[in-house]
């Protein structure tokens, strides 16, 4: 049997947040080891050692947590950063001294495709790269890490990108051909009623407190949300954590002070996050920076629509399978206006195009193709 060694910065080992980042890398690998071996390397609070679902963790220290928050632009931040990289560049040697591995998949472009193509010139192991927003839109703006990173995205094998625009970024950026798979997670959503057909309605955000998010943007929309809209709100119910953190639990507390109904909540787990959204009537997608973020598949999965900016590949997406709402901009007043427009139309307008999209974003289409394009496939 073939065996594949993942590397990843993002893997539910307890790091706060790390589900709500790195769940789907999970179920990823755990389909993934349906057809071959697979080792994961991921950072964690402490060093560990496990096998669950036929998959392999090895899990190495890290100083600070989480691993999202460590900015290279910030000289404060590399202590840290350089000994997250020693620590992985460790376990990685580690690793490929204790057997053979066919192949290295690295989530993402950086930190993990640095480890990759260090165990690449070492050992003439083949790797792949993975790259998330996070990669090209914020890491590839530092001069130097951007460097590194054309050289680790040349490099690799085969490129991937988890939206189809950043796929197009990504060949801009390195010279060579990028493939797009979509970063979907596996929900089993026990039976649940579908969600209401007249108001008052629900809504959830669930994700990162972080500008390219949109958390402030949501915010302010729901600041200019006229009387009339919020008697069609029964609650609008805020999960996440990042570096906005202050700022929204501020803004939240004076939405609430005027009487709005508004409930704030932290980081949520696979099970947890399928029951905020069977609760919930919409989705909520404001980000400013997007490719296809996780939050929609699993919005489909579970059977509900969404409101989005158009951020990234959602336009295209959203329209294509009619599954939502989309805002004209991406800024607070055209998100308001898709709020308030929403109020009128009933979520089972959209359940047809919800069923397709929960169809085309799944886990095995994506894993197919990567062990087909990196020969794997037996």
């Amino acid at each position: 049997m073939k065996r594949v060694l993942l590397l990843s910065t993002s893997y539910p080992t307890g790091l706060p947040g790390a589900e709500a980042a790195g769940g789907f890398v999970a179920d990823f690998a755990t389909a993934l080891a349906r057809q071959v071996e697979v080792v994961v390397m991921a950072p964690a609070t402490r060093p560990l050692s496990s096998v669950q679902g036929g998959v392999r963790l090895e899990a190495f220290g890290v100083p600070r947590a989480p691993l999202s928050l460590l900015r290279p632009g910030n000289p404060r931040d590399w202590p840290a950063i350089l000994s997250t990289l020693r620590a992985g560049s460790e376990t990685v040697s580690r690793l490929a001294a204790e057997g053979r591995f066919d192949h290295v998949l690295a989530l993402w472009a950086l930190p993990s495709g640095y480890w990759a193509r260090a165990m690449a010139a070492r050992h003439g192991i083949p790797y792949s790269t993975w790259a998330l927003g996070s990669d090209i839109w914020t890491l590839a703006r530092v001069p130097g890490v951007r460097h590194v990173l054309k050289r680790v995205l040349a490099g690799a094998a085969l490129r991937f990108a988890d939206g189809y625009g950043l796929c197009r970024e990504v060949q801009a950026l390195c010279g060579r051909d990028c493939t797009f798979l979509s970063s979907a997670r596996r929900l089993t959503p026990p039976p649940a009623e579908p969600p209401r057909p007249h108001p008052p309605f629900r809504f959830a955000f669930l994700g990162r407190w972080h500008p390219n998010k949109g958390i402030d943007l949501l915010l302010d929309a729901l600041g200019l949300l006229p009387e009339a809209a919020w008697q069609r709100i029964e609650q609008i119910r805020i999960h996440g954590g990042g570096p906005l953190d202050e700022m929204v639990r501020n803004r939240v507390k004076g939405l609430v002070a005027q009487g709005r109904p508004l409930d704030l909540g932290g980081y949520l787990d696979k099970a947890e996050a399928v029951r905020l959204l069977q609760w919930a009537d919409y989705v909520l997608i404001p980000s400013r920076i997007e490719s296809i973020p996780v939050i929609f598949s699993d919005a489909m999965q579970v059977g509900r629509p969404v409101i989005s900016t158009p951020a990234g590949d959602l336009p295209e997406i959203v329209r294509r399978f009619r599954c939502g709402e989309m805002a004209d901009r991406c800024d607070a007043p055209a998100f308001s206006l898709a709020l308030e427009n929403i109020l009128s139309r009933s979520p089972e307008a959209f359940s047809e195009g919800v069923r397709a999209a929960a169809e085309a974003f799944r886990i095995e289409p994506s894993v197919r193709r990567f062990l087909t394009l990196a020969a794997l496939a037996e």
